[in-house]
């Protein structure tokens, strides 16, 4: 801390010093200490605005990301035409919709059945009588003219008509001849047709007699075939008969004549996927990456001024440009087997096969090579460790080089198989079959029971469904302090009996197994020492594993997309990090293969989900983000030093207070020292009678 030096002038001039000043001075060298604290704080703060900045572009990348991986986002868009609007119209066509053309033939429109009751001149005319309306095959309704007064008209029946559940709309119409009650079906189609079995209504003012009901229109069914299959509609709106299509019939398809005769104009529907928005989304994915990546790469320079950025060698920023390479340049699987819940702990059996375009078709056999040799276009994943796991499986197909790159690829404590092809786009594409089986990795427990004087030390291997469900594993079998033995289940007969008798066989083991149902009717491996006493007590430690029951499970091939890179969507990678697009590539691929780029984007464990995955992870959208942790660790800091700031400046306040005081007190003496030494010159003069003020 520096020091203050106070200037008093002359001692006795009597003017003091200026306080104000000099307290300022004292505070401004005391507030010092704060200012490695303040320039702490901007520094942090400058990083939030950074930090603040790179949200936002991450949540924008994301935003992008979200309606390409989503299923129902902008791959699922679809666009639509009809060779002729006056016959039919499409009104819309969902996710489900398959791009193509359909053939579309209009016989005649659906009709929704209306009939009338005849006219009367006065609509204000007095009714009496009832209608019993019935809509297809739904119940038969009688409704009565309403008797009050004034409600017994034209518009009081059709009130009762719609107040009922008959399933009509009943309304007045006028015109120059008269007034009449309308009755149209609220349901279109030949299930709506309405039939008036009784009607006894008639217009009591002019006693003209009962008024006639007139059937106008049937109820009928559209009648059309879509690619030469006869169907129907209650509605001219028809949905899903192409499926996820829905079109507006607006007329019959007009007649035309060929030479092979007459017959109706085929309309032409096409269903298309609309390539334009899913490259538009591409292309603002690709800006909104671009964005990014520059921002980042703006952070490890100087600014305008000379200064570092904020986040300059910033750990934080370092990460984000790992996380955003790693994920921009990661593979798509093409494919991949059903997850399991261990990569080495859980064991397979049986084979795969694996075709490259048209390549030959590889079979993988987990298990050793024959000893007769091993068949044409077989791979063999040996009988060394790991041999039988999915890990052992990824390596065999990678050391084959048959054109497939395998990895095991982890998440949420499950494992999966990870196929991609080392060829891109449709030449490459991967037909795989799999009839590999996951043996749980939780073997059949055993219980022992100590031998003693009275009692012979056995052995109980937890039952299993069947007796002759398949086994696998071994188990180890140790007769009091001899030598373990070791028995594994056989590779063709490997049931609990054969088990067993390969126990029996087994010379110097001292024990007796055999095969025991239970109550349950489960069957247990039953062992018994052959020497009684704990000098024949067992110790045992069983893998055995069925593999017949509910612990095994096919691991069943999921193809994802034929596409494994960005490259073959027309997207690039420059030395600086940022990407290039092409468009004409994109659109060249969504035309030949749109749902593998669907699958790029959308399919489970594909490049798309991953990449979503990992925006979340790096930006603020998740608490657990980088820049969330950053964030959250600059407020931290930020709390703590705006806590000891506010502490001092408290401390400083009282400091200030109490010197402000002592500094006036000071200054008052000081400015009163001309009087009190006036004051002595005249005593001193009383005294002497010298007069110091006197030129002689």
């Amino acid at each position: 801390m520096g020091t203050v030096g106070l200037s008093f002038g002359s001692p006795t001039s009597g003017t003091g010093f200026d306080v104000s000043t000099t307290v300022s001075s004292i505070v401004a060298n005391l507030q010092n200490v704060e200012t490695p604290w303040k320039t702490q704080l901007t520094s942090l703060e400058s990083q939030d605005t950074a930090i603040s900045s790179l949200g936002t572009l991450f949540s924008n990348l994301s935003n992008d990301m979200s309606s390409l991986a989503d299923a129902d986002g902008i791959l699922a868009e679809k666009t639509g035409s009809s060779s002729d609007t006056n016959v039919l119209t499409l009104t819309a066509a969902d996710s489900s919709a398959v791009a193509g053309t359909y053939t579309v033939e209009v016989a005649n429109l659906a009709q929704t059945s209306s009939g009338y009751l005849a006219e009367i001149t006065n609509s204000t005319d007095a009714l009496s009588g009832s209608i019993t309306v019935q809509v297809g095959s739904g119940t038969a309704q009688e409704i009565s003219v309403p008797t009050t007064s004034g409600d017994n008209t034209l518009a009081g029946l059709a009130s009762a008509i719609n107040s009922s559940s008959v399933g009509v709309t009943a309304s007045v119409l006028t015109d120059a001849s008269g007034s009449r009650l309308s009755l149209v079906s609220g349901t279109s189609g030949a299930d709506g047709d309405i039939t008036v079995s009784a009607n006894s209504i008639a217009d009591t003012t002019t006693s003209s007699g009962t008024l006639a009901y007139t059937s106008a229109v049937t109820g009928a069914d559209a009648q059309l075939t879509v690619d030469g299959v006869a169907l129907t509609s209650a509605s001219n709106t028809v949905a899903n008969l192409i499926p996820g299509v829905t079109f507006q019939l607006l007329a019959p398809s007009p007649s035309e004549t060929t030479s092979s005769g007459t017959s109706l104009e085929q309309v032409q529907v096409v269903i298309g996927n609309d390539n334009t928005d899913v490259e538009s989304t591409v292309n603002q994915f690709v800006t909104d990456y671009n964005s990014l990546v520059s921002a980042t790469n703006t952070q490890e320079g100087d600014d305008s001024s000379g200064n570092p950025e904020p986040l300059f060698g910033s750990p934080t920023l370092t990460l984000l440009q790992q996380q955003l390479m790693n994920g921009i340049n990661a593979q798509n699987p093409n494919g991949y087997l059903t997850a399991i819940s261990d990569d080495t702990g859980t064991t397979l059996s049986g084979s795969m096969t694996i075709a490259v375009g048209s390549g030959t078709a590889e079979n993988i056999v987990i298990g050793a090579e024959p000893s007769s040799g091993a068949a044409a276009d077989t791979i063999y994943t040996g009988s060394g460790s790991d041999y039988n796991t999915i890990s052992g499986v990824a390596s065999a197909i990678n050391s084959a080089d048959i054109g497939v790159t395998a990895s095991v690829m982890t998440s949420d404590g499950e494992s999966t198989l990870s196929l991609i092809s080392q060829t891109a786009g449709s030449s490459g594409a991967l037909a795989v079959t799999s009839s590999i089986v996951a043996t749980s990795d939780t073997p059949l427990t055993s219980s022992v029971t100590a031998g003693s004087s009275t009692v012979t030390s056995s052995a109980t291997l937890t039952g299993i469904t069947n007796e002759d469900d398949m086994l696998a594993g071994s188990i180890s079998i140790q007769v009091d302090s001899g030598a373990a033995q070791t028995i594994t289940v056989g590779t063709s007969s490997n049931t609990l009996s054969t088990l067993a008798d390969a126990i029996n066989d087994t010379a110097n083991i001292g024990v007796k197994a055999s095969v025991v149902q239970n109550a349950d009717d489960s069957y247990s491996l039953q062992l018994e020492s052959n020497t009684a006493g704990s000098a024949g007590s067992l110790a045992v430690t069983s893998s055995i594993l069925d593999t017949t029951n509910t612990s095994t499970a096919t691991l069943s091939y999921t193809n994802s997309s034929d596409i494994n890179s960005l490259t073959s969507l027309g997207i690039s990678v420059n030395n600086d990090g940022t990407l290039t697009f092409d468009a004409a590539s994109l659109d060249s691929v969504l035309n030949s293969d749109f749902s593998s780029v669907s699958g790029f984007f959308q399919n489970a464990n594909s490049w798309g989900q991953s990449f979503n995955t990992m925006l979340t992870n790096a930006g603020t959208s998740s608490t657990t983000g980088i820049l969330s942790l950053a964030s959250s660790s600059n407020s931290n800091i930020e709390s703590t030093l705006n806590a000891d700031i506010s502490k001092e400046n408290s401390l400083i306040s009282a400091q200030q207070t109490s010197l402000t005081a002592e500094l006036n007190s000071a200054n008052e003496i000081m400015q009163e020292l001309p009087t009190q030494l006036e004051g002595v010159n005249e005593l001193y003069s009383a005294i002497t009678g010298y007069n110091q003020s006197s030129s002689s």
